[in-house]
């Protein structure tokens, strides 16, 4: 059922980033807000279900990135938001794959940290507070990047911990 809800999320993406190419911003924002509470949601079910794997884990970080990194260039597109922290967020979402890829191929799976749940957190919310033309949403967007930057060194040393890592302390 989670890894279903999480699927949910990158299908929704695609109604969403089409209502917003449109300016048809209220629908965007059910889309956007539906896609949210599924994030919300489908790590609390799979905790609850004992539903809790590997795919899961693999699967709903991918699916914040196509649905947060769609939708925000969406919002470029239609000239809510400029380019820059977008570019920045792509290439943060770059280096953390690359890294989640490399530890798959060493037998390693990184979880989310504490700082990349709050930094998507502040995504989602900034997406919605975007879509409603707010300026609360560029501000929650810029501490996203930052917050995102900060959280690189996190799972870098999350990493860096494992048998398979380095052994850093």
């Amino acid at each position: 059922m989670a890894n279903l809800m999480t699927l949910f999320r990158i299908l929704i993406t695609i109604p969403l980033v089409l209502a917003l190419l449109r300016e048809q911003y209220e629908v965007a924002f059910v889309f956007a807000l539906a896609g949210a509470l599924s994030d919300a949601a489908d790590g609390k079910i799979a905790r609850l279900n004992g539903e809790e794997n590997s795919l899961g884990k693999l699967l709903d970080p991918l699916a914040d990135k196509i649905f947060v990194l769609s939708t925000l260039i969406a919002l470029v597109e239609v000239n809510r938001i400029g380019s820059f922290p977008v570019i920045l967020l792509l290439l943060r979402e770059l280096s953390i794959s690359f890294l989640r890829s490399f530890a798959v191929s060493q037998g390693v799976i990184i979880s989310a940290s504490l700082l990349g749940k709050i930094k998507t957190f502040l995504e989602f919310s900034a997406v919605l507070l975007l879509i409603l033309g707010t300026e609360a949403g560029s501000y929650l967007l810029w501490t996203a990047v930052a917050v995102a930057y900060i959280s690189i060194y996190d799972y870098a040393r999350n990493y860096l911990k494992t048998p398979t890592g380095l052994n850093y302390p």
